[in-house]
């Protein structure tokens, strides 16, 4: 028992000097370098109205989220687990006289549930988020800050992996398929069960274009030649398809020319956080780290549940990581 009292709970970590140390050494280079791009400091409370932390783009939090009765007015609180709707929130509230704003964050968020098997359930997270900019200047910006913080923070060898939802929405959309279906057929992707995936379309009636679409889409990742052969094979998809890849191409070519340019992945099945991205998504990784070390991407028409819908774009990470991957490999 005696032992039991000074045992943290699964998942929460403490930090002691000289660690501590270091990550606010971190924190300051971090929130200095935001703070010289003109992004403006926020400090949202660790607690909120459950119903705020889940509206619009948190609804996928919800199983994430920590949740308890406010005493004093019998609402139902949260937790927050993600920064990044609070964010919202804010620029909705404070910035809607604001045509763009820029806004950068750092605080602990605690989860219910770890996002992989022995992970943190009480990351640090750091982010930027553009709201008001629908424009492709905003992703690329969004995403050279990204790599800008792993390079502040002493993480080497960084690869960026890219995506578009809009290519995924476009072949799905190219196939008049049910909700039903289009539940199915998103599972499958997201898994990336090829043979699955294949029983399933020899059950169905679908246009063998549209079902050779589909089973393409699951080998359409690698280097920046995907893309060019992704217009071939999926060129029954339409333009909202074509648009998407002609985006993904420009963003793959500025970051050709970033010196050290990073190597570049592409992934088109890549659905993360599809049911509320709307473009460009992206994550960053380094060798010997099986996951990823920071993700951002767009998602236009956050805020409208606050009454000022507008697009948007960022990224996030957690300093926690951050800090031990360069350490590890500075």
């Amino acid at each position: 028992m005696s032992q039991q009292r000074w045992m943290l709970p699964e998942g929460v970590e403490e930090s002691l000097a000289p660690a501590a140390w270091a990550l606010e050494d971190l924190r300051r280079r971090l929130l200095d370098h935001f703070r010289g791009r003109d992004y403006q400091l926020i400090q949202p409370p660790l607690i909120e109205h459950l119903d705020s932390l889940l509206t619009g783009t948190a609804q996928d939090l919800d199983q994430q989220t920590f949740k308890l009765i406010d005493p004093l007015s019998g609402r139902l609180l949260g937790l927050r687990a993600d920064m990044t709707p609070q964010a919202a929130r804010i620029a909705a509230r404070h910035y809607a006289d604001q045509a763009v704003v820029r806004l950068c964050y750092l605080g602990t968020v605690l989860r219910a549930q770890s996002e992989h098997l022995g992970g943190s359930r009480s990351p640090r997270q750091v982010g930027c988020e553009i709201f008001g900019e629908a424009g492709i200047d905003a992703d690329i910006e969004a995403l050279t800050l990204m790599l800008e913080t792993l390079e502040l923070a002493g993480v080497s060898e960084a690869h960026v992996d890219l995506g578009h939802v809009g290519v995924y929405r476009a072949v799905i959309e190219s196939l008049h398929l049910s909700t039903a279906d289009e539940l199915i057929v998103f599972d499958l992707v997201q898994r990336k069960s090829r043979p699955d995936l294949e029983r399933w379309l020899a059950a169905m009636s679908l246009p063998k274009a549209g079902a050779a679409m589909l089973l393409d889409l699951l080998d359409l990742h690698g280097d920046t030649t995907v893309i060019a052969r992704a217009r071939q094979v999926l060129a029954p998809a339409g333009s909202g398809a074509m648009d998407a890849l002609a985006l993904l191409e420009s963003v793959a070519t500025v970051l050709t020319e970033r010196r050290p340019a990073p190597p570049v992945h592409v992934d088109l099945a890549e659905l993360r956080g599809f049911r509320y991205k709307t473009g460009l998504v992206f994550a960053a990784f380094t060798p010997g780290f099986g996951r990823e070390l920071a993700r951002g991407g767009r998602y236009d028409g956050v805020g409208g549940a606050f009454g000022a819908p507008r697009p948007a774009t960022g990224f996030s990470a957690d300093l926690n990581e951050l800090l031990r991957l360069g350490t590890a490999h500075g």
